[in-house]
């Protein structure tokens, strides 16, 4: 049963749609109030009531029930307890007889969400700072297609630009085939690096890098197909990342694929009369939007990022026609997202409103800042690769004699750098600690691990009951069942808020309930059978939940721990 919904049925404030009150309702701040709460202070000015006078009132015009058995005001809050037994067992059924759609819904039905994410560069490393948009970008692509939503993942590769003149000035000065072809990024990485320590003497090798570049723009047969080569050898090696990471995309078309599609956006931005001049250079004027111009066109008459993006943005809505197009970028691009959105704005396009910058706070290691140019990047395979030894040493500590030591490993290691990256508000920064990200205490996803590897035992032992009655109930089971109530909103409101922090803070705080459950009921030496058949029915609830929870986020659950 949707309670909420069921409660919102019963209530009747003029004015106010049973939809609103759905959205009002939710847990109240003291959870021994009740177990849903209506707040009514956004109804005083409508009502020109106060908001303790409106509770008051409401609460005596709902009667309890079979599903509703107390009913309070306090302090401008209405409050509803909930019959327990039958809120348990409307719970745990749910969750046993759905499985692995427990949470999961239509509500995207016939709806596209484009989610551009990750878009690494050609021939540059993947390294630390790239794990927030690939990570975040591919818990929303699972989440919007886990509630119904045809979600279009988008690696919009960064293969455009003089870099790949400078690779191929490198390459051909320095370069050797084999030793690229066996080094991958990293052989590419270290030309990129020594072109960039030899252009410091010799600045004509940066004019040689931008006639590469031109030649590449022209057609240029060999200069193609080094730039193919190049583009190749990277899509090789980082795809070994997204194996390792649970990632994928429906499409690679970078920044390449639009160049032949710039000159439409710029002549109907020259036609609506949006383009002006400025130091040579054609712009848009944002002024008046509290933004400085909008580069188009540089003044030797070269296409910048912006003029892709719009481009980018036009196709995507021709070919998908997205409810949402979102843009899993780093805050630092706060104003490059802004400008594009308001030009397509001007230019008429009424679905820039559907345009959205999902911004994230940098990602650093405890060592420091990194820089491409100087070469002091930490790749993101070496810091997955350290965690998955780290946590092999652990699990070789804690359990000498567990089987498939490695598998487990890697889903603990490459667990803990998903999590790492996950579990705050996306917007913050994040120093990425090994140690922390590690620990079997404390809010880790090792720490959710274990609590599925500690439930998938208690059931192994006990076996998962074919029926369940309910028992006289515990705190601590009543407060379990409240928690696991809540993943399919906390689903919803992962995909409304483009936070899938909402649903690692869900599996942490679900361990914890089930942790204290766990110490503190006895499972299978329940005082009866009745007891613990619903023990091990709501073992295999939370075991469930947790799983779901955490095959939104990217990550896997050892069977043994």
């Amino acid at each position: 049963m949707d309670y909420k919904k069921y409660i919102a049925e019963k209530i009747n404030v003029e004015g106010v749609s049973k939809e609103e009150l759905y959205e009002l309702i939710a847990l109240p701040p003291n959870l021994e109030m009740g177990d849903y709460a209506l707040p009514c202070f956004k109804f005083a000015k409508l009502l020109r009531k106060s908001p303790v006078m409106i509770a008051e009132q409401l609460k005596g015009e709902i009667a309890t029930d079979e599903v509703i058995s107390e009913v309070s005001a306090v302090n401008g809050y209405l409050n509803f307890k909930i019959n327990k037994d039958g809120f348990v067992r409307a719970t745990l059924d749910k969750i046993l007889l759905e499985k692995d759609k427990f949470g999961a819904s239509n509500e995207g039905n016939g709806k596209t969400i484009c989610i551009d994410y990750s878009s690494i560069n050609i021939a540059k490393p993947f390294h630390i700072g790239h794990l927030s948009t690939t990570v975040l970008g591919g818990a929303l692509y699972r989440i919007f297609n886990y509630l119904g939503y045809k979600a279009v993942g988008i690696n919009h590769l960064g293969d455009y630009g003089t870099q790949f003149g400078k690779l191929i000035s490198a390459y051909k000065r320095w370069g050797d085939k084999d030793v690229i072809e066996q080094g991958g990024i990293r052989a590419l990485n270290e030309l990129y690096v020594k072109f960039h320590r030899e252009a410091e003497e010799h600045p004509e090798y940066e004019d040689e890098a931008r006639a590469y570049f031109k030649k590449i723009e022209q057609g240029d047969e060999e200069c193609l197909a080094l730039f193919h080569w190049f583009k190749d050898l990277t899509l090789k090696d980082v795809q070994k990342i997204y194996d390792m990471l649970d990632i994928r995309f429906d499409s690679y078309a970078g920044e390449s694929f639009y160049s032949d599609k710039m000159q439409p956006i710029v002549d109907e931005l020259r036609e609506k009369g949006l383009l002006i001049e400025s130091r040579g250079a054609q712009v848009v004027d944002l002024e008046e939007y509290g933004m400085s111009p909008c580069i188009i066109l540089k003044s030797d008459g070269s296409s910048l990022y912006a003029t892709r993006d719009m481009a980018a943005a036009t196709y995507r809505k021709n070919t998908y026609d997205f409810y949402k197009c979102l843009y899993v970028v780093a805050y630092q691009q706060n104003l490059h997202f802004k400008q594009f959105f308001k030009v397509l704005e001007m230019m008429g396009k009424d679905w820039a409103k559907d345009l959205v910058h999902v911004a994230y706070g940098m990602v650093s290691l405890e060592e420091g800042t990194m820089s491409t140019r100087k070469g002091n990047v930490v790749f993101l395979e070496d810091v997955i690769n350290k965690c998955i030894e780290k946590a092999y040493t652990i699990i070789d500590e804690k359990n000498p004699d567990l089987e498939n030591k490695m598998d487990v490993a890697k889903k603990v290691g490459v667990g803990a750098v998903i999590f790492g990256a996950l579990y705050n508000n996306k917007i913050k920064d994040i120093v990425f600690s090994y140690d922390k990200v590690l620990t079997f205490d404390g809010e880790t996803s090792v720490y959710v691990q274990y609590t599925c590897a500690r439930a998938a035992s208690v059931l192994q032992k006990g076996g998962m009951p074919e029926s369940f009655e309910i028992p006289s109930l515990s705190a601590q089971e009543i407060e379990l069942v409240k928690a696991l109530a809540t993943f399919p909103e906390t689903v919803k409101g992962a995909a409304e808020k483009y936070e899938p922090s909402m649903i690692a803070r869900f599996a942490v705080d679900v361990s914890q309930k089930f942790n204290k459950f766990y110490f503190d009921c006895k499972i299978l030496a329940a005082e009866d059978e009745k007891t613990k058949n619903f023990r091990l029915a709501l073992t295999g609830a939370t075991l469930q939940a947790l799983k779901n929870a955490f095959a939104l986020l990217g990550i896997g659950i050892p069977d043994k721990m």
